[in-house]
C-alpha cells in the first residue's frame, strides 16, 4: 500500500517536471481569456462595421479566394462574428511545372466579409509576421510551445499528468493521520469534528515567515481553486489528446460520437470534391434547415464551412439558439454531408444529443472563456496568474527543503572533525 510520503515525492516530482510549462500556459491563459478583444485591439482594420445582411457566404468567399490566387486552395473558412473579419485556413496547390508544393508564405487569411477582399496574409502562430502575429503567437506557444505537434503531445502529457496531480494534491491537503490510540483512549464522536478542524487550517493562509506563507500559498490556492483547476486539466487533455486518452475515457463513460470516431481516413486524401464551395454551401444550409427543424432548433447565423480531404466530407457549421459559447469563437450545431453527393453522415447539436459531446463542448468553452460573459472571463485571466503562482510557491518549496537537507547533510559531515578538535562527545 502506498503511504503518504510516497504521495509526498509523487506530488513534488510531478509538478516539477510539469513547472515550466505551466507558467508558460499561465501566462499565455491570461492573456487568451480576452484574445477577441485583444485582436480587436491590435487589428481594427480587420473588422466591418457592415451590415452582416450583405456579407458573402462562407462557399463565396473560399471560391473568390481560391480564383484570386490560383496557388492555394481553402481548407476551412469561417464567419468569424456579427463585427468581424472572415478568415481563411489555406494550404499550397501543387505546381505543375515542378511537381512541387507552391511557396506560400502563409496558411492564414482575412477576408473583409462583404466584398471578399483580403485584408491580411500571415503564418499563423509565428512572429515571422511581427505585430500583425502577435496574438496568434501567443496561443500557439499556449497550447503547443510553438513546436506543433511536439508540443502538442509534450502539453497533452503535461495535462494528463496535472489532472491525477490535482487528485494527489488534494489527498495531500488533508491532515495526516495520528497514531491510533488504545481502545480506553478513542474518542470516535470528536474524532471527525478533530479531523475537520485540523482540515481547516489547510484553507487559511496565515502570517509567518517566507516559508510559511508560501506552503499556505501553495495548499490553500490549490484547495480553493481545486474544481477549476481540474476543469483547466482536463479540458487540457481533451484539447490536446482529443483522440487518444480524453476520447478513451469519455466513451468509456458515456456516449461520445466526434467526427473523427466516425468516419475512416480515406487511403488517400481528396484531391479534388466534385460538390465546389458553393455547391457545399447549399447543401450544408439544407440538410442544417432540416436537421435544426427536426431539433426544434432556429439558426441565427452561418458560421462556417470546412472540408476534411482526408474523409472526403464537408462540414457546415451554424449558431443557433441552443449554442453554449456566448461569443463568435467555436460553435457546434453542424452537419457533416460527402463531398462528392451532398449525402448527410453526422449531424450534431451543441447539447442534450449526446452526453459525451455535451461534456466536450462545455469543457472548451469554460476553457476558452466562452460562457458566463466578462466576469468569468476575468475569472480565468485571473486562474492564470494562480497557476503560475501555483508553480513557483512548488518550485520554491522544494528549492528550500533541497536546501535545508543540504545543509544538514553538511553539518552532519563535520561533526567528527569538530568533534575530533575539540574532545566533545555526542
Amino acid at each position: 500500500m502506498f503511504t503518504r510520503p510516497f504521495w509526498v515525492r509523487l506530488h513534488r516530482w510531478a509538478g516539477l517536471a510539469m513547472a515550466g510549462f505551466l507558467i508558460v500556459v499561465g501566462l499565455t491563459g491570461s492573456l487568451l481569456a480576452f484574445y477577441p478583444e485583444l485582436e480587436r485591439l491590435v487589428h481594427p482594420h480587420w473588422y466591418s462595421e457592415r451590415d452582416p445582411a450583405v456579407w458573402m457566404g462562407a462557399g463565396a468567399l473560399a471560391e473568390k479566394l481560391e480564383r484570386a490566387e490560383p496557388r492555394l486552395r481553402v481548407q476551412q473558412l469561417s464567419l468569424q462574428g456579427f463585427d468581424g473579419a472572415s478568415s481563411a485556413w489555406v494550404e499550397p496547390r501543387l505546381d505543375p511545372a515542378t511537381g512541387k508544393l507552391f511557396e506560400l508564405g502563409y496558411d492564414y487569411v482575412l477576408l473583409d466579409p462583404a466584398t471578399g477582399a483580403v485584408l491580411d496574409r500571415i503564418r499563423w502562430g509565428s512572429l515571422l509576421n511581427g505585430w500583425t502575429g502577435l496574438m496568434s503567437f501567443v496561443y500557439a506557444l499556449h497550447y503547443a510551445l510553438a513546436l506543433d505537434m511536439p508540443g502538442v503531445w509534450i502539453l497533452g502529457i503535461c495535462a494528463l499528468v496535472w489532472t491525477l496531480d490535482c487528485f494527489v494534491g488534494l489527498y495531500l491537503t488533508f491532515p495526516a493521520r495520528r497514531p491510533r490510540k488504545t481502545q480506553a483512549h478513542r474518542q470516535p464522536a470528536s474524532g471527525d469534528a478533530n479531523w475537520w478542524a485540523r482540515w481547516k487550517r489547510a484553507w487559511i493562509i496565515k502570517p509567518g515567515n517566507a516559508h510559511r506563507v508560501n506552503f499556505d500559498l501553495h495548499r490553500a490556492g490549490g484547495l480553493w481553486l481545486w474544481a477549476a483547476l481540474l476543469i483547466f486539466a482536463w479540458s487540457s487533455v481533451y484539447m490536446n489528446l482529443w483522440d487518444t486518452v480524453y476520447t478513451w475515457t469519455t466513451r468509456a463513460l458515456c456516449e461520445y460520437r466526434p467526427y473523427w470516431t466516425e468516419f475512416r481516413p480515406r487511403p488517400i486524401p481528396m484531391e479534388q470534391p466534385r460538390l465546389n464551395w458553393l455547391d457545399a454551401q447549399a447543401v450544408g444550409e439544407r440538410l442544417m434547415a432540416a436537421h435544426v427543424a427536426q431539433a426544434g432548433l432556429t439558426v441565427r447565423r452561418p458560421v462556417g464551412l470546412r472540408l476534411y480531404r482526408e474523409f472526403g466530407l464537408y462540414q457546415y457549421q451554424a449558431e443557433t439558439d441552443r449554442e453554449i459559447d456566448d461569443r463568435p469563437r467555436r460553435y457546434t450545431t453542424q452537419v457533416s454531408f460527402d463531398a462528392d453527393t451532398g449525402a448527410l453522415r453526422l449531424a450534431l447539436l451543441p447539447r442534450g444529443q449526446y452526453a459525451g459531446n455535451t461534456i466536450s463542448n462545455w469543457l472548451y468553452a469554460l476553457h476558452m472563456a466562452n460562457v458566463f460573459g466578462l466576469p468569468y472571463r476575468m475569472f480565468v485571466c485571473f486562474l492564470g496568474w494562480v497557476v503560475v503562482m501555483l508553480s513557483v510557491t512548488g518550485v520554491y518549496l522544494w528549492a528550500k527543503k533541497r536546501r535545508s537537507k543540504a545543509m544538514a547533510h553538511s553539518r552532519r559531515a563535520q561533526f567528527p572533525i569538530v568533534q575530533a578538535a575539540t574532545g566533545v562527545r555526542p
